[in-house]
């Protein structure tokens, strides 16, 4: 089966080589655990929430068995109206419904620096359009790494320099802790 990733640059692999991003390393826990899956990386540095919708349609191509939508982190980092985000991520559900595929929606937690009430529009998007669409959420892509973490200090050591995108190290935390729900997806298609 084939489950494609539709996401930004946490899901592309950005500053790592290619064997060590969010996709491979997905690829590679999934397949350890028993799946016969690829996990196609539909990833794209940089995109918000509207360029994953404008990539939809041909993302969902006929091998695609299942979709794991993760974006809105750089609609978080531009300040886009989370009304604005959310109806893009409809349209991506919208159009995975259309094409059949069971799908699971990664959510993010984020900071407080556009006020608690864009925080609270912001990461609630998330859970309303899970349960609207009845798929699974997984409400913060970055979930492994706070729980692993546990300290600023922590933090950094699974971070790449910029101190937004995961090394190697953090991708596989990301992986471990997301991974069970991935390989639930996919059993589920099977």
């Amino acid at each position: 089966m084939t489950v494609a990733a539709l996401g930004d640059s946490l899901t592309a692999g950005y500053g790592l080589p290619q064997g060590d991003g969010f996709v491979p390393q997905l690829q590679a826990w999934l397949v350890d655990q028993g799946a016969d899956v690829t996990v196609m990386n539909a990833g794209v540095s940089g995109d918000t929430t509207a360029g994953g919708l404008s990539r939809a349609a041909w993302t969902l191509t006929p091998e695609v068995d299942a979709m794991i939508v993760t974006l809105g982190g750089n609609d978080y980092l531009r300040g886009i109206d989370p009304a604005v985000s959310r109806a893009n991520l409809d349209g991506i559900l919208a159009a995975g419904q259309d094409a059949g595929v069971d799908m699971l929606l990664v959510g993010l937690s984020v900071g407080g620096n556009y006020g608690a009430d864009y925080k609270a529009a912001f990461e609630g998007m998330y859970a309303d359009l899970a349960a609207k669409y009845d798929i699974p959420l997984y409400p913060d892509f970055a979930a492994g790494l706070r729980a692993v973490a546990g300290t600023v200090d922590g933090m950094q050591a699974l971070m790449q320099p910029d101190g937004i995108h995961p090394n190697a190290e953090g991708v596989e935390v990301i992986v471990d802790a997301i991974g069970p729900v991935v390989f639930d997806l996919v059993q589920a298609v099977e």
